[in-house]
């Protein structure tokens, strides 16, 4: 690819400077897969070089977690290592910032019993319970991005030669990351700039509800009276704003638990865990999951919403247009990164508190009262398309819309 290594380059800077915002003495930790060895060498150089104190590395190779789950022994996934958990809690506790190199094989775990997956998932989030609350809370910075593997870029080009595939992936994360402008990080400030009069909008109108409308989709979401959307950038504990996604498209908020009612279908694949769930729809009632179906990935779904019972409710509602530049690409990308993106999406599981006011300072016990939920987990999925319309219900009964055919019109 022509000038790969000076858009490599960019896409470094983007992640350090953007995404994380690497402070002065601050330790950085880095979560990655293998395969991506050249991009993490100059994301190390440039952390150090935004004055990092320390940039540590923690590796993760695909056929090893495949043969954990085909060959380890039951009693395996019911303990996750203290020794891990206690070392994410001390990077917490000294205002870490933690990097999150996210590149999925949509079916690595293909024809694991969906079981085994859901106790590996629910005893690591238990384990480290603390600091994926210091995360859902901002209380640190981190960020996730996305580099080409063989596996995912083969899922999404599986018409190309082998030889063309990982170029091809890398053309499309360059464009949608804005690391192929002529000044990337101005790109993003002035993206993150339009994010935020539409953040702003929202939250001048103070909407009681939204309505979304879509073939296989007619539901009502009750939004808190104190909701705050927030865009692309955050504020962690010291003040320091971060980016959490790279790309992002999306403005954000808490739905109220008991306030969803209705039924909504998806418009995109979800990839949890290394295994597909497709063509599916949630039914809720007063807030709670009461029926779900799915053509694909049934059993997997069904253990997401068992996780625990906050898995039953939403706990985020995030609206992005359907033309932008993830889903202009025509691609699906088999990555929740991206394709929460390219689309206006929910989430089971637990909401954010920086999404209510003054919830950052509030118990857990203070914001369940005010219509927080509370899960173990938070998954993603995508309910946008071009025949998406969504409407904003005031306090007085009129409504405003918000999104015709997948466009904001507000």
């Amino acid at each position: 690819m022509e000038n790969f290594e000076q858009l490599l380059d960019h896409y470094a800077d983007i992640t350090v400077n953007v995404g994380l915002n690497v402070q002065k003495g601050q330790d950085v930790l880095i979560l990655a897969p293998v395969e991506s060895p050249e991009f993490v060498r100059r994301t190390v150089k440039k952390a150090y070089q935004a004055g990092a104190k320390n940039v540590y590395v923690e590796w993760t190779d695909e056929a090893i977690t495949r043969a954990r789950f085909e060959l380890a022994p039951d009693e395996a996934f019911q303990s996750y290592p203290a020794w891990r958990a206690g070392g994410y809690q001390a990077l917490v506790d000294s205002n870490a910032a933690f990097l999150y190199i996210y590149s999925p094989n949509p079916d690595l775990l293909s024809g694991i019993d969906p079981a085994r997956i859901a106790t590996a998932q629910k005893v690591s989030a238990q384990a480290n319970k603390k600091f994926s609350e210091a995360k859902i809370s901002a209380t640190v910075s981190w960020s996730i991005v996305s580099v080409p593997t063989d596996a995912w870029a083969a899922k999404i080009f599986p018409d190309l030669d082998a030889s063309e595939r990982i170029d091809a992936l890398w053309k499309q994360i360059f464009t949608i990351t804005r690391s192929d402008r002529e000044d990337p990080e101005k790109a993003w400030t002035d993206h993150l700039n339009n994010l935020r009069n539409k953040m702003g909008v929202l939250n001048d109108k103070r909407f009681k509800a939204l309505h979304y409308t879509a073939p296989g989709t007619d539901l009502t979401i009750e939004l808190p009276a104190e909701h705050l959307w927030i865009s692309g950038e955050m504020t962690n504990g010291k003040g320091t704003p971060f980016r959490p996604n790279l790309p992002t498209e999306e403005v954000f908020t808490m739905p109220l638990k008991s306030g969803v009612n209705g039924t909504v279908s998806s418009t995109k694949p979800l990839n949890f865990s290394g295994n597909l769930i497709d063509r599916f729809s949630l039914t809720f009632k007063n807030g709670r999951v009461v029926d779900f179906q799915a053509e694909k990935g049934y059993d997997t779904l069904k253990q997401i919403v068992q996780t625990d019972e906050g898995a039953h409710y939403l706990g985020e509602v995030s609206l992005v247009p359907h033309h932008s530049p993830i889903s202009d690409t025509g691609l699906i990308f088999y990555n929740t990164l991206y394709d929460e993106n390219a689309s206006c999406h929910l989430a089971l599981g637990t909401s954010f508190p920086f999404n209510y006011r003054g919830g950052r300072e509030m118990t857990e016990k203070e914001l369940a009262a005010n219509g927080a939920n509370y899960s173990l987990t938070h998954v993603d999925f995508m309910v946008g398309s071009g025949e998406l319309d969504i409407d904003g219900e005031s306090a007085d009964g009129s409504r405003t819309p918000i999104f015709r055919k997948g466009a904001w019109v507000i």
